[in-house]
Order: structure tokens, then C-alpha cells, then sequence
């Protein structure tokens, strides 16, 4: 086996046909005798280059509107063939099968299509066979064979004919063999996920074909990757690359504001809302959000669900902020605010996916449906004598969309549409009451008549206890804990609403 494998025979079958053209006019150049199919012979033959069909090579024509074209021993006998092997070397002789050298063959656009339509036949037909048989047979060899199954690996193919007279080493060609079963995997993955999606199995398949080196990982001591396509979903219009926390904030962003559907701003530290009010315009709706915790606000993620206008982005632009992400700008707003070099300024383009969640744990990884429950006020039920007013049914809806995308555990305390204090992420539900509490007293809010919110239900009325004397006179919880009704009777005692929901909101 010789680690140097000049290239005498190719054979090139490709859907996207951009950067094929200066490959093709190298191998010629040196020689090389090249075989094809269908629409890239005929883009061959208009470069004026020979080029041999594979119909000639097989003596069988495309079959069955094209599904069967290279599935053939000549075909796959020249890829496999293993060259220091004289049992292999004599019935490819005697076969007359040429030894190919090159493999260059991409797949049909399965995951464009699937875009593109939710029509079965026209996905169906998308899914390669002789394309991904032909990468995997080549990769598999080599050995022998240098496999390029990709466009994005056509410069460095160029590269490497024009430098090293149409030769490959045996270090290049495994290294594009690694890229090839890397294609086919990741295909193969989003053919299973298509068709898992009606047959509802048990088994995972993520794949993304590249990442996305971050700055660091959370801390500057780890390092940290992103694997997607945020341009599905957002658009960077001006300020430095998204970190690791960036993104993690950004993400808990768009679960929140995109539950709203009246202009809303909401101020994301540390994936927790500190700052959300919704109002009958963008501009006030900030100025409201800013007001519930303007300290924990600076340097914080903003996101707002209607465009930015002139009037908002100068009130913006007076505080430091991280990160902004809007559906859009006027052109006015969006020259003050990149005012600030580093400021980083996003648009949605798209929406977060409806389908599950995927996050690492111990040894393997966690898969659960999203939390896509957002109330209306038909499905709230009250349990006590007092009932809420139409404004408190209101603040109730609001506030249980903030707790839904909080640490638990969690209390939201609301009133006029505003948050007015929040206690996340504690140990107790008691100790999220009373930070919530401190943080609505720290910024000069009186809470009478405001509404509580909780993630979860209240184990003892301890709870509704100390909300009553802060002058909360209306709760929304899930409701389910043996004990419910002590806290139902003290609401009674005191004059006090409260509403169940029948819907946990946990959050880890």
C-alpha cells in the first residue's frame, strides 16, 4: 500500500455544481479519465472536457426515473477494490473494472427540501441512495480512495491538485474520509428525525454539522462551542460576537417575550427575568420594565416584541446594556444604539422550535416537550369566596407567564401589568416570597392590591400569610398539595382570591 495515490481515474457525480468547474479542468489538465451521470456529465461536456458516462462503464441505463444509476459491481468493485490484495486486484482485472481514485459525490438536499415542503413524495424522493452509498464505500477505502462529499471541501481539493500533481496522501485522504462519515451520519440523522416524527420511537439523534468556537464557556478557564443555525433565528446587526452566557440569556429572552403578545419589555440577568412590563406602546413598556429593578438592569438582555423606535432607543441608549433583541428598528433607533461599539444588537427573524428540549445529564442527556402552555383567563379556576377583578385576572396571566420562565423556586409579584418584585431560583418557596418582597420595597413599590404568582403550589399557608400583609389580596397557583385547603380557608378569612391553575412551571 503506498501511502502517495496518484489520480487516474474519478468519478464525480454532484447536485450542486458551484466550484466544480476549475476541479474538473485540473484533472484534466493532469490527465485523469473522468466518469459521470446525468447532469454533471453534460455540465463536463459544455467545459469541452471528455468525460466517460457511467452507463458506458456498467452497459446499463438509468433506471427508474434516475433512482438507479451507480448501484453497480463496476462502480463500487473500482472504489472497494483493496489494492495490496491480489485476490482483489485479479477479479477487478478480469472484470475490466477501472480502480477510481476519486469519489466526488453530494447528496440530494433532503433537509432543503424539507423546508421547502410537507409534501411526503417530494421529501421521500429526496432521500439519496446511490449518493450516500458511493460516499460511504469511498470513505471506507481510504486507503486508496480520496472521498469529497461536500462543496464546502472543494477548495481544498483544488488546493491539493494544483499542488501535489493530482497525488493525495494517505493523512489528506483520511481526513476526508472523517468529513464524508460525517456528511452521511448527519444525514442519515435528519432522515431518522423526519420519520421518527410520526412513528414516536424512543431513540435520539442530534446532529449539527459544524460548531461555532465561542469566546469561552461560561467561565474564561472552559471553553465553549455552539452548535446550530442561528440564522434561522437571529440576525446580528451590529456589536461583539454572542459569548456562551450571551447566548444562554438570549435564549431564555425569546421563551419569555415571545409569550406576550401587547408590546412588552422584559430585562433578562442570568437566564431570570429582573425587569417586564406590558403597555399600549414599546416606549413605555421599557421605561415600566426598567422601573422593576433599574440596578439589576445594567448590563442586563433586553427583549422586546414590537419594533424599536427613536423615542426608546434614547431612553436605552442612557444605561449600559448587553444585548438587545427586537423584531426590528426604525433607522433612527438603530443609529443610536450602535452608538455603542460593543453593544450587541439582535433581530428575530424566526421562532424557537416547538418541539423538545435536549440538555446534558450525568452520562447521557435529558429530552422533555417544551413548556408551550401560556393560559388564558377561561382556565383559571377560583377556588375561594372572593373573587379577582377583571385588572387582577389580567396581572394574574401576566405574572404566571414571568414565573413560567423563572428558576424555581419561584414568586412573582404583578400589579398594572408590571413586575414588581421577583424571588427566584430559592430553596424555599417562603424565601422567594420574601426576596420578592424586599426587591418590590428596595424600588419604592407599594404592593397593595398586587397579585402573587407562584411556580408551584403552596405546601403550608404561610405563604398566602405573609402575601396578606403586604396587602396582596389575589394569588394564582397550581394548585395539588394535600394542604390546599388551609391555604384556601386563610384567602377566605381574609378577603383574599385565589385562583388555581392546575399547570406546575418548574424550572431547572
Amino acid at each position: 500500500m503506498s501511502a502517495t495515490q496518484k489520480i487516474s481515474n474519478a468519478l464525480i457525480s454532484v447536485f450542486y455544481k458551484d466550484g466544480l468547474a476549475p476541479i474538473v479542468q485540473e484533472l484534466h489538465k493532469e490527465g485523469v479519465t473522468i466518469y459521470s451521470t446525468g447532469g454533471t456529465q453534460e455540465f463536463i461536456e459544455k467545459l469541452g472536457i471528455p468525460v466517460i458516462p457511467v452507463e458506458t462503464l456498467t452497459g446499463y441505463p438509468s433506471i427508474l426515473g434516475g433512482r438507479v444509476k451507480t448501484l453497480h459491481p463496476k462502480i463500487f468493485g473500482g472504489i472497494l477494490a483493496r489494492r495490496e490484495e491480489a485476490q482483489d486486484l485479479a477479479e477487478v482485472g478480469e472484470f475490466e473494472i477501472p480502480l477510481l481514485d476519486l469519489v466526488m459525490v453530494d447528496l440530494y438536499p433532503f433537509e432543503e427540501t424539507r423546508k421547502q415542503t410537507n409534501e411526503a413524495k417530494k421529501i421521500i424522493e429526496k432521500i439519496d441512495i446511490g449518493g450516500i452509498s458511493l460516499i460511504r464505500a469511498a470513505a471506507k477505502n481510504f486507503n486508496h480512495t480520496l472521498t469529497v462529499s461536500h462543496t464546502r471541501l472543494y477548495p481544498d481539493l483544488l488546493t491539493l491538485l494544483q499542488t501535489q500533481a493530482c497525488s493525495s496522501s494517505l493523512a489528506q485522504r483520511k481526513q476526508f474520509a472523517a468529513h464524508a462519515f460525517q456528511v452521511s451520519s448527519h444525514y442519515d440523522a435528519a432522515i431518522f428525525n423526519y420519520f421518527n416524527e410520526s412513528e414516536n420511537t424512543t431513540a435520539l439523534k442530534v446532529s449539527y454539522e459544524s460548531g461555532m468556537p465561542l469566546r469561552y464557556g461560561e467561565n474564561p478557564h472552559q471553553k465553549g462551542y455552539f452548535y446550530g443555525h442561528l440564522a434561522d433565528l437571529l440576525t446580528q446587526v451590529h456589536g461583539k460576537e454572542l459569548s456562551y452566557n450571551n447566548l444562554l440569556d438570549v435564549d431564555a429572552a425569546i421563551q419569555l417575550i415571545n409569550d406576550f403578545v401587547e408590546p412588552t419589555v422584559a430585562i433578562i440577568k442570568h437566564n431570570n427575568p429582573c425587569g417586564v412590563a406590558s403597555r399600549a406602546t414599546i416606549f413605555e413598556a421599557w421605561k415600566d420594565a426598567l422601573a422593576g429593578d433599574p440596578v439589576s438592569a445594567f448590563g442586563g438582555i433586553i427583549a422586546l416584541n414590537k419594533p424599536v423606535d427613536k423615542e426608546t432607543a434614547l431612553e436605552m441608549d442612557k444605561i449600559f446594556l448587553e444585548v438587545l433583541l427586537a423584531p426590528g428598528y426604525s433607522e433612527e433607533a438603530l443609529e443610536i444604539l450602535k452608538g455603542k461599539k460593543n453593544r450587541i444588537i439582535l433581530v428575530q427573524t424566526g421562532q424557537l422550535p416547538t418541539s423538545q428540549t435536549v440538555r446534558s445529564a450525568l452520562n447521557g442527556v435529558l429530552v422533555q416537550d417544551r413548556n408551550l402552555v401560556v393560559l388564558q383567563k377561561d382556565q383559571l379556576k377560583p377556588v375561594t369566596k372572593a373573587l379577582a377583578t377583571e385588572a387582577q385576572l389580567a396581572d394574574m396571566l401576566f405574572a404566571d407567564k414571568i414565573v413560567k420562565h423563572t428558576k424555581s423556586n419561584t414568586i412573582v409579584l404583578a400589579k398594572n401589568k408590571q413586575l414588581l418584585g421577583i424571588g427566584c431560583g430559592q430553596t424555599s418557596r417562603v424565601d422567594a416570597l420574601k426576596q420578592a418582597i424586599q426587591k418590590a420595597h428596595t424600588f419604592n413599590f407599594s404592593l397593595t392590591d398586587a397579585v402573587m404568582s407562584s411556580d408551584a403550589f403552596f405546601p403550608f399557608p404561610d405563604c398566602v400569610e405573609i402575601a396578606n400583609k403586604e396587602g396582596i389580596n389575589a394569588v394564582i397557583q397550581p394548585g395539588g398539595s394535600i394542604k390546599d385547603d388551609a391555604s384556601v380557608a386563610y384567602c377566605d378569612a381574609n378577603k383574599m382570591a385565589m385562583y388555581f391553575t392546575g399547570i406546575r412551571h418548574f424550572k431547572h
